[in-house]
């Protein structure tokens, strides 16, 4: 019997081969590797999508947010980085690079707890905590996890009555809304990543920072670029950060398929819900009236311990699952005597302990679905 992956780049890939290999074909003929034309291309389209005045190319997600958090310590502080006493809140459930790169600009991580239902930052942990401690908290960057949009609303309320600055992880949720609103154009910054897994993702690492804000364009454009205008005569301690031209040609023709595959995955999704509804031990999706979620993954809770049983007798039967994430930043020795801790952070630690995903190919057939499903309703009778 056929394996079932959690992705199949290979089928994407043959999906659109033709387009694909004939914008690789562009970039030999053309030989401008470096900022070619495609990049400029991608960054508008994306603009233009994203409906805001700036989108700018670069070399992953996890340095999209070291950038953006750069660009806004220049512009705030008047200094190359933050302060270890400047203090940004997050969340703990997330994969590493979101905290990863509040310390690399300098910062101090501040975990607050999630919701249980949806897995995002829970805002009534983030008004607690500012209630206590608000003197040094100068962010917030809320993640939208699994490609379900955090409940912003409230966040900007929150950010807006304690003059904080949003900075939107999206790394898992190109093209999901907010109300009418596209996730990465709500905060100062939007912050994507390419990576091949992703929604939208090219055929290796790459990123994309998105704004509005004039000045943080032009800090983040200097900073990919090692720091200045002029590379032999720079003004700020930059990185060579460049969006590879290849990997934009690549993700300007998946760019075309995006909102299709974001609707099949929602299409798998509710192929899910209806076949795993009822049964005690597992707790679906929740979704949002006011969102769009693009399910960059689909995720269940296993309420009676029995996530490793699950997963091994998925894999006897060629189905593929996968844990994000089996532990929250604050466990990691990276954080070790670096982060702050609001509370107790019972239900990420919860939730690190039960969640599983499950495959979700856009190009799955219904068959593979249903073998999916059938499996997992197998095991629970």
């Amino acid at each position: 019997m056929a394996k079932i992956p959690m992705l199949d780049l290979y089928a994407e890939y043959l999906y659109m081969k033709e387009e694909i290999d004939s914008a690789i074909r562009r970039c030999l003929e053309h030989q401008k590797w470096i900022l070619g034309p495609e990049v400029k291309e991608l960054e508008n389209k994306i603009a233009d999508y994203m409906e805001v005045k700036h989108c700018i190319g670069c070399s992953s997600g996890t340095d999209a947010l070291v950038l953006a958090l750069r660009a806004l310590a220049i512009r705030t502080k008047g200094k190359e980085y933050f302060d270890r006493e400047d203090e940004i809140i997050t969340t703990p459930f997330t994969f590493t690079a979101t905290g990863d790169a509040i310390l690399r600009a300098g910062a101090t991580p501040v975990f607050v707890d999630i919701d249980p239902e949806t897995f995002n930052i829970d805002p009534a942990k983030i008004m607690g905590y500012l209630k206590r401690n608000s003197g040094r908290v100068i962010g917030i960057i809320p993640v939208h996890l699994y490609g379900q949009a955090c409940e912003m609303n409230e966040i900007i309320r929150i950010a807006n009555e304690y003059d904080l600055f949003i900075v939107e992880d999206v790394a898992q949720a190109f093209g999901g809304k907010w109300l009418d609103r596209k996730l990465g154009s709500i905060g100062v910054v939007g912050c994507f990543s390419f990576f091949p897994s992703k929604n939208l993702g090219g055929f290796g690492d790459g990123g994309m920072v998105a704004t509005n804000d004039d000045q943080i364009a032009e800090l983040v454009r200097m900073l990919i670029k090692h720091g200045g205008k002029d590379k032999y005569n720079v003004e700020h301690i930059g990185y060579n950060a460049r969006l590879d031209t290849l990997q934009a040609a690549i993700i300007l023709v998946k760019f075309k398929y995006v909102d299709r595959f974001n609707e099949l995955r929602r299409g798998i999704a509710e192929a899910y819900n209806k076949g795993l509804s009822g049964f005690e031990g597992i707790v679906l999706p929740k979704v949002y009236e006011k969102a769009y979620h693009v399910y960059h993954q689909y995720t269940i809770r296993l309420r009676d311990n029995r996530r490793a049983e699950l997963q091994e007798r998925l894999r006897e039967v060629g189905i593929q699952s996968m844990v994000y994430y089996p532990y929250p930043l604050h466990k990691m020795r990276v954080f070790e005597g670096r982060c702050k801790v609001f509370e107790n952070l019972k239900e990420a630690e919860k939730a690190s302990k039960e969640v599983l995903s499950l495959p979700i190919e856009p190009l799955m057939k219904e068959e593979e679905v249903y073998r999916v499903v059938d499996a997992i309703r197998e095991f629970y009778k």
